[in-house]
Protein backbone atom coordinates (compact mmCIF):
# COMPACT_ATOMS: atom_id res chain seq x y z
CA UNK A 1 0.00 0.00 0.00
CA UNK A 2 1.32 3.85 -0.94
CA UNK A 3 1.21 6.04 2.09
CA UNK A 4 0.61 10.07 1.25
CA UNK A 5 2.16 12.71 3.71
CA UNK A 6 1.10 15.81 3.87
CA UNK A 7 1.81 18.66 6.27
CA UNK A 8 1.34 21.76 6.73
CA UNK A 9 1.67 24.59 9.42
CA UNK A 10 -0.20 27.96 9.65
CA UNK A 11 2.46 29.74 9.16
CA UNK A 12 3.90 28.34 6.40
CA UNK A 13 0.50 28.06 4.72
CA UNK A 14 0.53 32.02 4.50
CA UNK A 15 4.35 32.60 3.48
CA UNK A 16 4.93 29.69 0.98
CA UNK A 17 1.33 28.43 -0.33
CA UNK A 18 2.15 24.67 0.75
CA UNK A 19 -1.92 24.20 1.07
CA UNK A 20 -2.71 20.52 2.01
CA UNK A 21 -4.83 20.06 -1.01
CA UNK A 22 -1.82 21.59 -3.24
CA UNK A 23 -0.10 18.84 -2.05
CA UNK A 24 -2.30 16.08 -1.54
CA UNK A 25 -2.96 16.27 -5.50
CA UNK A 26 0.34 16.53 -6.19
CA UNK A 27 1.05 13.39 -4.49
CA UNK A 28 -1.58 11.49 -5.50
CA UNK A 29 -0.57 11.88 -9.34
CA UNK A 30 2.36 11.01 -8.42
CA UNK A 31 1.51 7.87 -7.05
CA UNK A 32 -0.46 7.26 -10.23
CA UNK A 33 -3.59 5.16 -8.23
CA UNK A 34 -6.63 6.63 -5.83
CA UNK A 35 -5.85 3.81 -3.58
CA UNK A 36 -3.85 5.24 -0.90
CA UNK A 37 -3.57 5.87 2.57
CA UNK A 38 -3.11 9.56 3.47
CA UNK A 39 -1.36 10.77 6.44
CA UNK A 40 -2.36 14.65 7.07
CA UNK A 41 -0.68 17.10 10.17
CA UNK A 42 -2.71 20.23 9.57
CA UNK A 43 -1.06 22.90 11.86
CA UNK A 44 1.70 20.93 13.18
CA UNK A 45 5.30 22.17 12.62
CA UNK A 46 7.95 20.23 11.02
CA UNK A 47 10.44 21.04 13.68
CA UNK A 48 9.37 18.38 15.80
CA UNK A 49 9.09 14.65 14.78
CA UNK A 50 6.08 13.67 17.94
CA UNK A 51 3.12 14.99 15.23
CA UNK A 52 0.21 12.58 15.21
CA UNK A 53 -0.23 11.52 11.68
CA UNK A 54 3.22 11.34 11.12
CA UNK A 55 3.50 9.01 14.31
CA UNK A 56 0.43 6.93 12.94
CA UNK A 57 2.66 6.55 9.69
CA UNK A 58 5.74 5.31 11.10
CA UNK A 59 3.63 2.82 13.28
CA UNK A 60 2.32 1.27 10.23
CA UNK A 61 5.13 1.37 8.25
CA UNK A 62 7.12 -0.70 11.39
CA UNK A 63 3.81 -2.97 11.17
CA UNK A 64 4.63 -3.98 7.33
CA UNK A 65 1.54 -2.30 5.83
CA UNK A 66 3.00 0.55 3.96
CA UNK A 67 5.87 -0.31 1.29
CA UNK A 68 6.04 2.84 -0.40
CA UNK A 69 5.81 6.78 0.82
CA UNK A 70 5.30 9.83 -1.25
CA UNK A 71 5.74 13.17 0.01
CA UNK A 72 5.77 16.31 -1.62
CA UNK A 73 8.98 17.66 -0.66
CA UNK A 74 11.68 16.30 2.43
CA UNK A 75 10.50 19.23 4.84
CA UNK A 76 7.21 18.26 5.03
CA UNK A 77 8.57 15.38 6.41
CA UNK A 78 11.22 17.23 8.87
CA UNK A 79 12.42 21.09 9.06
CA UNK A 80 15.58 19.95 10.32
CA UNK A 81 18.07 17.88 8.58
CA UNK A 82 19.10 15.71 11.07
CA UNK A 83 15.25 14.37 11.62
CA UNK A 84 14.92 14.12 7.95
CA UNK A 85 17.91 11.59 7.95
CA UNK A 86 16.12 9.80 11.11
CA UNK A 87 13.22 9.06 9.15
CA UNK A 88 14.61 8.42 5.72
CA UNK A 89 16.79 5.88 7.43
CA UNK A 90 14.12 4.42 9.38
CA UNK A 91 11.88 3.64 6.58
CA UNK A 92 14.78 2.35 4.03
CA UNK A 93 15.90 0.05 7.24
CA UNK A 94 12.27 -1.58 6.48
CA UNK A 95 12.38 -1.90 3.19
CA UNK A 96 9.93 1.45 2.35
CA UNK A 97 10.62 3.53 -0.64
CA UNK A 98 10.28 7.32 -0.12
CA UNK A 99 9.51 9.43 -3.20
CA UNK A 100 9.38 12.92 -3.37
CA UNK A 101 7.06 15.02 -5.60
CA UNK A 102 9.54 18.20 -5.56
CA UNK A 103 13.43 15.92 -7.14
CA UNK A 104 14.26 12.45 -7.00
CA UNK A 105 16.56 11.71 -4.90
CA UNK A 106 18.41 8.30 -5.81
CA UNK A 107 19.89 5.75 -3.47
CA UNK A 108 23.82 6.85 -4.27
CA UNK A 109 25.97 8.79 -2.32
CA UNK A 110 25.54 11.36 -4.85
CA UNK A 111 21.36 11.29 -4.25
CA UNK A 112 22.08 10.84 -0.20
CA UNK A 113 24.17 14.30 -0.67
CA UNK A 114 21.90 16.35 -2.82
CA UNK A 115 19.04 15.07 -0.15
CA UNK A 116 21.41 16.56 2.54
CA UNK A 117 21.73 19.79 1.26
CA UNK A 118 18.18 20.11 0.69
CA UNK A 119 17.31 19.31 4.29
CA UNK A 120 20.06 22.02 5.16
CA UNK A 121 18.85 24.27 2.92
CA UNK A 122 15.09 23.89 4.43
CA UNK A 123 16.70 24.13 7.74
CA UNK A 124 17.92 27.54 7.10
CA UNK A 125 15.01 28.69 5.32
CA UNK A 126 13.12 28.05 8.57
CA UNK A 127 15.57 29.70 10.94
CA UNK A 128 15.66 32.85 8.56
CA UNK A 129 11.66 33.09 8.96
CA UNK A 130 11.96 32.71 12.26
CA UNK A 131 14.53 35.44 12.46
CA UNK A 132 12.67 38.26 10.30
CA UNK A 133 9.31 37.35 11.97
CA UNK A 134 11.06 37.80 15.43
CA UNK A 135 12.77 40.98 13.91
CA UNK A 136 9.43 42.46 12.37
CA UNK A 137 7.48 41.88 15.54
CA UNK A 138 10.74 43.99 17.60
CA UNK A 139 10.18 46.86 15.10
CA UNK A 140 6.43 47.42 15.28
CA UNK A 141 7.07 47.44 18.93
CA UNK A 142 9.63 49.97 18.83
CA UNK A 143 6.89 52.13 16.79
CA UNK A 144 4.98 51.69 19.53
CA UNK A 145 2.78 49.03 17.82
CA UNK A 146 1.20 46.07 19.75
CA UNK A 147 2.10 43.46 17.95
CA UNK A 148 0.27 40.34 19.25
CA UNK A 149 -3.17 39.95 20.59
CA UNK A 150 -2.98 38.85 24.59
CA UNK A 151 -6.64 39.14 24.78
CA UNK A 152 -6.43 41.55 27.90
CA UNK A 153 -10.05 41.85 29.60
CA UNK A 154 -11.30 45.17 29.34
CA UNK A 155 -9.41 45.82 25.85
CA UNK A 156 -9.79 45.34 22.07
CA UNK A 157 -7.44 44.71 19.77
CA UNK A 158 -7.32 46.12 16.39
CA UNK A 159 -5.41 43.92 14.29
CA UNK A 160 -5.38 46.36 10.94
CA UNK A 161 -3.72 49.28 13.33
CA UNK A 162 -2.16 46.99 15.96
CA UNK A 163 -3.84 48.56 18.54
CA UNK A 164 -5.45 47.91 21.68
CA UNK A 165 -8.95 50.03 22.00
CA UNK A 166 -11.37 49.71 25.16
CA UNK A 167 -13.94 47.80 25.16
CA UNK A 168 -16.64 50.06 27.34
CA UNK A 169 -18.55 46.69 28.68
CA UNK A 170 -15.52 44.93 29.86
CA UNK A 171 -13.85 48.27 31.54
CA UNK A 172 -16.61 49.33 33.43
CA UNK A 173 -15.90 45.77 34.69
CA UNK A 174 -12.17 46.14 35.15
CA UNK A 175 -13.10 49.72 37.01
CA UNK A 176 -15.65 47.75 39.51
CA UNK A 177 -12.69 45.56 40.29
CA UNK A 178 -10.19 47.55 41.61
CA UNK A 179 -12.45 50.24 42.82
CA UNK A 180 -14.36 47.07 44.87
CA UNK A 181 -10.88 45.77 46.34
CA UNK A 182 -9.16 49.12 47.18
CA UNK A 183 -12.16 50.43 48.67
CA UNK A 184 -12.27 50.54 52.80
CA UNK A 185 -16.22 50.58 52.92
CA UNK A 186 -16.15 47.87 50.43
CA UNK A 187 -18.25 44.96 51.02
CA UNK A 188 -16.56 42.28 49.21
CA UNK A 189 -13.73 40.58 50.79
CA UNK A 190 -11.00 40.01 48.78
CA UNK A 191 -10.61 38.47 45.22
CA UNK A 192 -12.79 35.65 46.86
CA UNK A 193 -15.79 37.96 47.19
CA UNK A 194 -15.55 40.53 43.97
CA UNK A 195 -15.54 37.12 41.72
CA UNK A 196 -18.02 35.39 43.72
CA UNK A 197 -20.36 38.67 43.11
CA UNK A 198 -18.86 38.65 39.24
CA UNK A 199 -20.35 35.24 38.73
CA UNK A 200 -23.37 35.70 41.13
CA UNK A 201 -24.38 38.77 38.94
CA UNK A 202 -23.79 37.13 35.31
CA UNK A 203 -20.99 39.19 33.80
CA UNK A 204 -19.60 37.39 31.49
CA UNK A 205 -15.47 36.55 31.37
CA UNK A 206 -12.89 37.29 28.10
CA UNK A 207 -14.44 33.70 27.03
CA UNK A 208 -17.78 34.36 27.59
CA UNK A 209 -17.50 31.88 30.57
CA UNK A 210 -19.84 32.23 33.08
CA UNK A 211 -17.79 31.65 36.40
CA UNK A 212 -15.12 34.23 37.83
CA UNK A 213 -12.11 32.74 39.43
CA UNK A 214 -10.31 34.42 42.24
CA UNK A 215 -7.04 33.93 39.87
CA UNK A 216 -8.75 35.84 37.14
CA UNK A 217 -9.23 38.72 39.53
CA UNK A 218 -5.57 38.49 40.90
CA UNK A 219 -4.22 38.79 37.40
CA UNK A 220 -6.79 41.71 36.35
CA UNK A 221 -5.71 43.38 39.41
CA UNK A 222 -1.69 42.46 38.55
CA UNK A 223 -2.05 43.54 35.09
CA UNK A 224 -0.24 47.07 34.40
CA UNK A 225 -1.64 47.67 31.48
CA UNK A 226 -4.50 49.30 32.45
CA UNK A 227 -2.59 52.09 33.93
CA UNK A 228 -1.83 53.22 30.22
CA UNK A 229 1.30 51.51 28.36
CA UNK A 230 1.76 47.88 27.36
CA UNK A 231 4.84 45.61 28.13
CA UNK A 232 6.41 43.73 25.25
CA UNK A 233 9.36 41.44 24.62
CA UNK A 234 9.22 41.10 28.53
CA UNK A 235 9.17 36.72 28.30
CA UNK A 236 12.03 34.72 26.59
CA UNK A 237 9.90 31.92 25.39
CA UNK A 238 12.39 30.56 22.51
CA UNK A 239 11.77 26.66 22.35
CA UNK A 240 8.74 26.64 24.69
CA UNK A 241 6.49 25.42 21.31
CA UNK A 242 8.09 22.00 21.42
CA UNK A 243 6.88 22.00 25.47
CA UNK A 244 3.26 20.13 23.79
CA UNK A 245 5.62 17.33 22.81
CA UNK A 246 7.67 16.56 25.38
CA UNK A 247 6.39 14.26 27.76
CA UNK A 248 8.48 14.51 31.04
CA UNK A 249 8.70 17.79 33.32
CA UNK A 250 12.50 17.76 33.25
CA UNK A 251 12.47 18.35 29.07
CA UNK A 252 10.03 21.17 29.12
CA UNK A 253 11.41 24.68 28.69
CA UNK A 254 10.26 26.91 31.02
CA UNK A 255 9.44 30.69 30.00
CA UNK A 256 12.57 33.49 31.40
CA UNK A 257 12.02 36.98 32.12
CA UNK A 258 14.59 39.07 29.78
CA UNK A 259 16.74 41.66 31.29
CA UNK A 260 14.43 45.04 32.06
CA UNK A 261 16.57 47.16 29.46
CA UNK A 262 15.40 44.63 26.72
CA UNK A 263 11.47 45.61 27.52
CA UNK A 264 9.51 47.52 24.81
CA UNK A 265 6.51 49.55 25.95
CA UNK A 266 4.03 50.75 23.60
CA UNK A 267 1.06 53.44 24.71
CA UNK A 268 -2.50 52.24 25.11
CA UNK A 269 -5.53 53.52 26.34
CA UNK A 270 -5.99 54.00 30.19
CA UNK A 271 -8.73 52.05 32.35
CA UNK A 272 -7.24 52.90 36.16
CA UNK A 273 -4.93 55.49 36.93
CA UNK A 274 -1.28 54.81 38.53
CA UNK A 275 -2.21 55.71 41.44
CA UNK A 276 -5.10 53.44 42.33
CA UNK A 277 -2.88 50.29 40.58
CA UNK A 278 0.07 50.62 43.04
CA UNK A 279 -2.22 51.19 45.70
CA UNK A 280 -3.96 47.89 44.60
CA UNK A 281 -0.49 46.30 44.56
CA UNK A 282 0.70 47.12 48.09
CA UNK A 283 -2.98 45.78 49.22
CA UNK A 284 -2.16 42.46 47.40
CA UNK A 285 1.00 41.77 49.44
CA UNK A 286 -1.54 42.27 52.10
CA UNK A 287 -4.54 39.71 50.73
CA UNK A 288 -3.27 36.50 51.81
CA UNK A 289 -3.15 37.74 55.37
CA UNK A 290 -6.22 40.44 55.57
CA UNK A 291 -8.70 38.28 53.92
CA UNK A 292 -8.07 34.90 55.99
CA UNK A 293 -11.40 33.11 56.74
CA UNK A 294 -13.23 33.90 59.83
CA UNK A 295 -12.10 32.17 63.28
CA UNK A 296 -14.82 31.53 65.94
CA UNK A 297 -12.69 34.57 67.88
CA UNK A 298 -12.31 38.07 66.62
CA UNK A 299 -8.98 39.35 66.54
CA UNK A 300 -9.05 43.18 65.59
CA UNK A 301 -5.71 43.01 64.13
CA UNK A 302 -5.72 39.87 62.19
CA UNK A 303 -2.92 39.50 59.16
CA UNK A 304 -1.22 42.62 60.28
CA UNK A 305 0.98 41.83 63.20
CA UNK A 306 4.65 40.50 62.55
CA UNK A 307 7.54 39.90 65.02
CA UNK A 308 10.87 41.90 64.07
CA UNK A 309 12.86 39.14 65.56
CA UNK A 310 11.89 36.24 63.82
CA UNK A 311 9.93 37.68 61.16
CA UNK A 312 6.88 35.18 62.04
CA UNK A 313 3.12 36.91 61.87
CA UNK A 314 1.32 36.96 65.21
CA UNK A 315 -1.59 34.92 64.77
CA UNK A 316 -4.35 34.88 67.57
CA UNK A 317 -4.77 32.12 70.65
CA UNK A 318 -7.21 31.57 73.03
CA UNK A 319 -4.64 30.98 75.99
CA UNK A 320 -5.99 29.17 79.17
CA UNK A 321 -4.80 31.04 82.41
CA UNK A 322 -5.16 29.63 85.46
CA UNK A 323 -8.89 28.69 84.04
CA UNK A 324 -10.07 31.31 82.35
CA UNK A 325 -9.48 31.67 78.71
CA UNK A 326 -7.52 34.89 77.50
CA UNK A 327 -7.53 36.12 73.61
CA UNK A 328 -3.43 36.50 72.82
CA UNK A 329 -1.47 37.52 69.84
CA UNK A 330 1.39 34.86 69.25
CA UNK A 331 4.28 34.29 67.12
CA UNK A 332 4.45 30.91 67.95
CA UNK A 333 4.36 28.22 65.27
CA UNK A 334 3.81 24.68 66.11
CA UNK A 335 3.43 23.15 62.74
CA UNK A 336 6.33 20.99 61.64
CA UNK A 337 7.48 23.20 58.19
CA UNK A 338 7.81 26.75 59.91
CA UNK A 339 11.20 27.76 59.64
CA UNK A 340 10.79 29.60 62.74
CA UNK A 341 9.37 28.60 65.97
CA UNK A 342 9.16 32.18 67.09
CA UNK A 343 10.25 33.92 69.94
CA UNK A 344 7.91 33.16 72.26
CA UNK A 345 5.70 36.39 72.62
CA UNK A 346 2.35 36.60 74.07
CA UNK A 347 0.61 39.78 74.33
CA UNK A 348 -3.15 40.03 75.18
CA UNK A 349 -5.27 41.17 72.19
CA UNK A 350 -7.53 43.78 74.39
CA UNK A 351 -4.17 45.34 75.83
CA UNK A 352 -2.78 45.81 71.76
CA UNK A 353 -5.76 46.54 69.92
CA UNK A 354 -6.53 49.53 72.36
CA UNK A 355 -2.96 50.30 71.96
CA UNK A 356 -3.04 50.34 68.30
CA UNK A 357 -6.55 52.04 68.29
CA UNK A 358 -5.84 55.13 70.16
CA UNK A 359 -3.04 55.55 68.05
CA UNK A 360 -5.21 55.57 64.75
CA UNK A 361 -7.72 57.63 66.33
CA UNK A 362 -5.21 60.32 67.22
CA UNK A 363 -4.28 60.55 63.46
CA UNK A 364 -8.12 60.71 62.62
CA UNK A 365 -8.88 63.34 64.64
CA UNK A 366 -6.12 65.95 63.74
CA UNK A 367 -7.70 66.85 60.17
CA UNK A 368 -5.46 70.27 59.89
CA UNK A 369 -2.42 68.15 60.37
CA UNK A 370 -3.90 66.22 56.65
CA UNK A 371 -4.15 69.47 55.05
CA UNK A 372 -1.01 70.52 56.22
CA UNK A 373 0.92 67.54 54.67
CA UNK A 374 -1.24 67.73 51.29
CA UNK A 375 0.38 71.65 51.04
CA UNK A 376 3.45 70.70 51.52
CA UNK A 377 3.96 67.59 49.34
CA UNK A 378 2.30 69.50 46.61
CA UNK A 379 5.28 72.64 46.60
CA UNK A 380 7.79 69.77 46.65
CA UNK A 381 6.87 67.98 43.64
CA UNK A 382 6.71 71.17 42.10
CA UNK A 383 9.76 72.24 42.89
CA UNK A 384 11.29 68.58 42.31
CA UNK A 385 9.75 68.70 38.38
CA UNK A 386 11.39 72.17 37.44
CA UNK A 387 14.53 70.64 38.88
CA UNK A 388 14.40 67.73 36.85
CA UNK A 389 14.05 69.60 33.74
CA UNK A 390 16.45 72.17 34.67
CA UNK A 391 18.71 68.64 35.25
CA UNK A 392 17.84 67.07 31.77
CA UNK A 393 19.00 70.26 30.05
CA UNK A 394 22.29 70.91 31.75
CA UNK A 395 23.19 66.97 31.04
CA UNK A 396 22.23 67.29 27.64
CA UNK A 397 24.41 70.62 27.37
CA UNK A 398 27.55 68.17 29.51
CA UNK A 399 26.94 65.85 26.51
CA UNK A 400 26.67 68.18 23.41
CA UNK A 401 30.36 69.78 24.84
CA UNK A 402 31.88 66.64 24.95
CA UNK A 403 30.81 65.55 21.86
CA UNK A 404 32.15 68.95 20.44
CA UNK A 405 35.41 68.08 21.66
CA UNK A 406 35.92 64.90 20.46
CA UNK A 407 34.59 66.03 16.46
CA UNK A 408 37.52 68.77 17.16
CA UNK A 409 40.08 66.31 17.53
CA UNK A 410 39.04 63.71 15.10
CA UNK A 411 38.47 66.02 12.19
CA UNK A 412 40.97 69.68 12.92
CA UNK A 413 44.08 69.85 11.10
CA UNK A 414 44.94 72.44 13.76
CA UNK A 415 48.01 71.88 16.48
CA UNK A 416 45.87 71.21 19.77
CA UNK A 417 47.10 70.58 23.09
CA UNK A 418 45.59 66.81 23.18
CA UNK A 419 46.32 66.49 26.67
CA UNK A 420 44.20 69.67 27.59
CA UNK A 421 41.51 68.60 25.76
CA UNK A 422 41.03 65.09 27.09
CA UNK A 423 41.44 66.48 30.25
CA UNK A 424 38.20 69.10 29.57
CA UNK A 425 36.27 65.87 28.13
CA UNK A 426 36.80 63.89 31.16
CA UNK A 427 35.82 66.86 33.11
CA UNK A 428 33.19 66.95 31.76
CA UNK A 429 32.24 63.43 32.07
CA UNK A 430 32.11 63.55 35.83
CA UNK A 431 30.21 66.29 35.70
CA UNK A 432 27.69 63.93 33.89
CA UNK A 433 27.86 61.56 35.87
CA UNK A 434 27.38 63.94 38.96
CA UNK A 435 24.43 65.41 37.42
CA UNK A 436 22.85 62.17 36.42
CA UNK A 437 23.02 61.01 39.91
CA UNK A 438 21.47 63.93 40.89
CA UNK A 439 18.60 63.51 38.58
CA UNK A 440 18.13 59.65 39.85
CA UNK A 441 18.32 61.04 43.52
CA UNK A 442 15.46 63.68 43.04
CA UNK A 443 13.72 61.08 40.55
CA UNK A 444 13.33 58.98 43.40
CA UNK A 445 12.34 61.70 45.42
CA UNK A 446 9.30 62.99 43.56
CA UNK A 447 8.03 59.52 43.28
CA UNK A 448 7.93 59.34 46.90
CA UNK A 449 5.93 62.37 47.17
CA UNK A 450 3.46 61.52 44.33
CA UNK A 451 3.05 58.05 46.85
CA UNK A 452 2.48 60.48 50.02
CA UNK A 453 -0.56 62.13 47.81
CA UNK A 454 -1.66 57.99 47.23
CA UNK A 455 -1.63 57.86 51.14
CA UNK A 456 -3.48 60.69 51.83
CA UNK A 457 -6.34 59.82 49.64
CA UNK A 458 -6.25 56.23 51.79
CA UNK A 459 -6.02 58.11 54.61
CA UNK A 460 -9.08 60.80 53.62
CA UNK A 461 -11.34 57.02 52.68
CA UNK A 462 -10.78 55.68 56.04
CA UNK A 463 -11.76 59.21 58.02
CA UNK A 464 -14.84 59.55 56.27
CA UNK A 465 -15.65 56.22 57.19
CA UNK A 466 -14.63 56.90 60.88
CA UNK A 467 -16.66 60.28 60.94
CA UNK A 468 -19.61 58.27 60.36
CA UNK A 469 -19.63 55.62 63.42
CA UNK A 470 -17.91 58.26 65.25
CA UNK A 471 -20.63 59.41 67.41
CA UNK A 472 -22.41 55.41 67.46
CA UNK A 473 -20.78 52.54 68.56
CA UNK A 474 -18.28 51.34 66.05
CA UNK A 475 -19.12 47.10 64.58
CA UNK A 476 -15.93 45.27 65.14
CA UNK A 477 -15.85 45.07 61.60
CA UNK A 478 -15.78 48.63 60.58
CA UNK A 479 -12.79 49.15 62.90
CA UNK A 480 -11.00 46.49 61.60
CA UNK A 481 -11.61 47.47 58.27
CA UNK A 482 -10.64 51.41 58.90
CA UNK A 483 -7.02 50.00 60.89
CA UNK A 484 -6.77 48.08 57.72
CA UNK A 485 -7.39 50.17 55.38
CA UNK A 486 -4.33 52.72 57.70
CA UNK A 487 -1.83 50.10 58.61
CA UNK A 488 0.22 48.08 56.30
CA UNK A 489 2.43 45.91 58.99
CA UNK A 490 2.41 46.24 62.72
CA UNK A 491 5.83 45.28 63.99
CA UNK A 492 6.28 43.90 67.64
CA UNK A 493 10.04 44.37 69.05
CA UNK A 494 8.39 43.25 72.48
CA UNK A 495 5.50 43.11 74.72
CA UNK A 496 6.26 46.72 75.37
CA UNK A 497 7.77 47.73 72.31
CA UNK A 498 5.01 48.02 68.77
CA UNK A 499 5.86 49.84 65.68
CA UNK A 500 3.06 50.69 63.22
CA UNK A 501 4.03 51.14 59.58
CA UNK A 502 1.05 52.64 57.60
CA UNK A 503 0.62 53.08 53.78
Amino acid sequence: MIGIYVRVSTQEQAISGYSLDAQLDACIEKAGTQEVMKYVDDGYSGEFLERPDLERMRKDVREGLIDKIICYDPDRLARKLMNQLIIDEEFRRKGVEVVFVNGEYAASPEGRLFFSLRGAISEFEKAKIKERTMSGRKGKAKKGKVVKNDHVYGYDFDSDKSEMIINEKEAEVVRFIFDAFTDPISKFRGMNGIAKHLTETGVPTKKGGAVWHRQVVRQILMNETYTGFKIQNRYNTEGMLANKYNRSKEDKIKMTERPREEWLYSPVPVIIEKEQFDHAQELLKQSRRRFTKKSTNQYLLSGLLRCETCGNTLTGVNRNNWGTFVLHYTDVKNTAGAKHKGCGIYIKCEELDKHVWDQIQTLLNNPEQINAFQEVAATSESFEEKELKRLTEEIERTKKGRKRLITLITLSDEDLDLNEIKDQIRTLQTKEKNLQEQYTNLQAQLEAEKKKETNLEILKQAMDLYFVYKEKEMPFEIKQRIIATIVKEIRVHDKETVEIITF
